[in-house]
């Protein structure tokens, strides 16, 4: 291909996503306002494509504003784990759904589905479905639409916004037959896993106040229940919607045979529905669907609150607009090319959706010993990803949430005995290692202390000397059923003995033992906070000793061990991960893991060993630090060069657009970081890892902050290298930031280059004269 036409495609490309960017995915000019450029190049799209829960991040195109408890999505399918209600790849809409589905691989709770319809009422899921082509979607934060083919000809245009706790839906019929909307209580659910065999058949409920013009219901569904050590025996997801224009008749009806009960106002049972036909030659109605976790009459009253009589869809639209531009507009993205700011300002979006708001009105329903309970509370945890990244980011970025957070996982420690694992509504002990002791620790480091300090010691410190009940007589294997809290497994059996997790007794022995040295480390660097001397010595000194009770010295790699000591083989016992992954898992003591791998230069070695033979897995969380790592050991091009090479491969803007799956912001998290050109190898240290920025200038408005933080980096898209760096003019020779140095604002100006150069690459340096280095000693 000419030079001339490799210049011209790449000029139609570019402008070919300029224009997805300002105009196919913007809204209508009714929906567009405020104005926000920043908002603007969010694609919800991305990361929806593909068939299968790791191919291709696994979001969905939802409304909702930042941390909504319920986000409403087009509904293309039956949802349950490893399924979302919306994929690309689908032809039909079955409805719009209230989900409250944070992840790929968690269940659904306590859902509600809009589905408008038109001539003879459908509830069956099969029977309800409308066609409807992507080239008549608009999809937005804050506002969806899409025109579905009515049947018997026609069409509806079906718009949709919410905010956190209401739906606002509009349907617009246009030359169809009589109109009617159908609203979904209960369904047959696949629960806990994602066998699809595995039925049962949550008993819900409907109630119809025509004069009211309103149709209210209680929908009890959980697939995780049987995961989990809670059984939150009063949860259900209430909901309370409500219309714009009289019904002409009413009823209730069976999804499953497609029965309904003309005129019926109540109904109790399985697979659910509440219908309003509406009289013929409606054109359009309003409908506006309260949700609550308390009651209907919390949801009514969330519905009053947030979206009151006399609203607009626009209006609705507006408001949600206005807190994602209060948020994204906060970041100015100077230099690159389109795609990297749909995909930068996506990532952003993704972070900001969990964890997600459970307290509604100054009160939350806690399944931990299932009562409501005044107070801020969230759900929507996925901490053993989240802790590696995320959670930094949302200190920075939204640190007016970060206490409430905090608050919400003691309290789910008081409510229930132990800080959360993976908090879906309650515990489900999916993953492994006590990671909100990393949280905790984190937040207290970086300065936040609106929570009770002496609770939280207390929930990190039982996390770390008490184990499980049965812990000798459990597995704890991936979602494992009818167990209690799972917590640090393996923490009575020989944890405490011998220093590891043993594998012939415990599932993942391998992981845990390295997850739970750093989770050590957290409340080691907790107890030193809150002057707890002893208790800082002790768990930091068990925090570098216990990775390397599994080091094996005669192959290099991590290995987990039995009880009686014998080594497990080099593939059992890991979280997603293999010995390549884990054995650069020791990040509180990444120096003395270069010296066990024998310096630097046998370090860089090995991660090239890594990289080139394929092992690095970027869709699993394990492996996102390890670029970083030869900017560690003396040999920071390396990192540039590997960190530009996985932000090409994994992110795009397309809906294949995000490899593995989000896991509720981890995997743009990294992104973030990276762009800007730092990331937090270990949290909570406080200190981030220097890698390579990707765009000219990225200036960010830190919340309460009158400084802003500027990175510049002019030439930083064509050149990955860094030549020099300072920070408020100090100049920087080795590759740490400290969080303090850029939680107040700063300039980070990087001067950067288009060859490797050697700026924090002394090790490189070395092997080209041929020097043996030592680790390096100022790291």
């Amino acid at each position: 291909m000419s030079a001339y036409w490799r210049t011209f495609t790449v000029l139609v490309a570019s402008f070919a996503l300029d224009i997805r960017a300002v105009s196919s995915r913007q809204a209508p000019a009714a929906f567009s306002n405020p104005e926000s450029s920043a908002v603007d190049y969010v694609d919800p799209l991305i990361g929806n494509g593909g068939d299968s829960p790791n191919g291709s991040g696994g979001m969905i195109p939802s409304t909702a504003p930042p941390f909504g408890m319920t986000r409403w999505v087009a509904q293309t399918r039956q949802n349950y784990v490893s399924v979302t209600p919306y994929n690309y790849t689908d032809s039909n809409i079955h409805g719009f759904q209230g989900t409250h589905q944070p992840a790929i691989w968690m269940g659904e709770s306590g859902q509600v589905v809009i589905v408008p319809g038109v001539g003879d009422v459908k509830p069956a899921f099969e029977d309800r479905g409308m066609p409807f082509s992507h080239d008549k979607e608009v999809i937005t934060p804050s506002y969806y639409s899409v025109y579905l083919d009515a049947p018997g000809g026609g069409s509806i245009l079906a718009e949709q916004s919410a905010t956190s706790r209401v739906g606002h839906l509009r349907f617009t019929f246009e030359n169809t037959d009589t109109p009617y909307v159908l609203i979904e209580a209960t369904r047959a659910s696949v629960m806990g896993s994602a066998d699809p065999s595995n039925v049962t058949y949550p008993s819900g409920s409907v109630s119809i106040d025509p004069s009211a013009r309103e149709i209210c219901g209680r929908n009890p569904e959980r697939q995780d229940f049987i995961i989990g050590p809670n059984p939150a025996p009063s949860f259900a997801g209430y909901f309370c919607a409500r219309f714009s224009v009289p019904f002409e008749s009413y009823g209730t009806a069976n999804n499953s045979d497609g029965q309904l009960f003309q005129g019926e106002n109540e109904r109790n049972g399985t697979q659910l529905s509440g219908y309003a036909i509406l009289q013929r030659g409606t054109s359009m109605v309003d409908v506006r669907v309260g949700v609550s976790f308390i009651s209907i009459d919390q949801a009514r009253k969330n519905l009053e609150t947030e979206i009151p009589d006399g609203t607009s869809l626009e209006q609705t639209a507006k408001a949600v607009r206005e807190a994602w531009a209060e948020k994204l507009d906060r970041i100015t993205v100077e230099g690159g090319s389109i795609e990297n700011k749909l995909v930068f300002y996506t990532a952003v979006y993704h972070t900001l959706q969990y964890p997600y708001e459970q307290h509604e009105d100054g009160k939350y329903y806690s399944g931990y010993d299932d009562a409501v309970h005044e107070g801020e509370s969230y759900t929507g945890y996925s901490i053993w990803d989240t802790f590696r990244a995320q959670w930094a980011w949302t200190i920075l970025f939204a640190p007016e949430r970060v206490n409430g957070m905090v608050q919400s996982m003691l309290q789910d420690y008081r409510e229930g005995g132990w800080l959360p694992m993976w908090k879906n509504i309650v515990e489900t002990n999916i993953m492994v290692g006590t990671h909100a002791d990393s949280l905790v620790a984190e937040a207290v480091l970086k300065g936040f202390t609106g929570f009770d300090l002496e609770t939280a010691w207390e929930a990190v410190y039982k996390d770390a000397t008490v184990p499980p009940v049965n812990d000798w007589n459990t597995s704890y294997f991936d979602r494992e059923e009818n167990v209690g809290y799972e917590v640090r497994a393996g923490l009575s059996s020989v944890y405490d003995v011998q220093g590891w997790v043993a594998s012939d007794v415990h599932s993942e022995a391998g992981s845990r033992t390295l997850d739970y040295a750093y989770d050590d480390y957290a409340v080691s660097v907790l107890a030193s906070l809150l002057n707890k001397t002893s208790e800082a010595s002790f768990f930091l000194n068990r925090s570098l000793t216990t990775p390397f009770s599994i080091f094996n010295s005669t192959t290099g790699f991590m290995e987990a061990r039995n009880a009686n000591g014998s080594g497990a083989g080099q593939d059992a016992g890991w979280t997603e991960g293999n010995m390549w992954a884990y054995t650069f898992d020791v990040v509180q003591d990444v120096e003395g893991l270069v010296k066990r791998r024998g310096g630097n230069i046998s370090f860089i070695d090995f991660l090239d060993e890594h990289f080139d033979g394929g092992h690095n897995d970027h869709t699993n969380e394990p492996s996102h630090h390890i670029p970083y790592l030869y900017a560690l050991a003396g040999a920071a091009s390396k990192s540039q060069e590997r960190i530009r090479s996985i932000a090409q491969e994994y992110y795009n803007s397309s809906v294949n657009g995000l490899a593995g799956n989000e896991d509720c912001g981890q995997m743009s998290a990294w992104y973030i970081f990276s762009a800007l050109g730092f990331y937090p190898v270990d949290p909570v240290s406080g200190f981030y890892v220097v890698g390579a920025p990707f765009s000219d200038k990225v200036v960010i408005e830190l919340p309460g902050i009158r400084k802003s933080l500027i990175v510049a980096s002019p030439g930083a898209p064509t050149c990955p290298y860094v030549r020099s760096l300072t920070v408020d003019g100090a100049s920087i020779t080795t590759p740490i930031i400290h969080h303090s140095q850029i939680s107040q604002g700063s300039m980070v100006e990087f001067g950067m280059s288009q060859q490797p150069e050697s700026w924090a690459s002394t090790t490189l340096i070395s092997i080209e004269s041929g020097t043996n280095m030592a680790v390096h000693e100022e790291l």
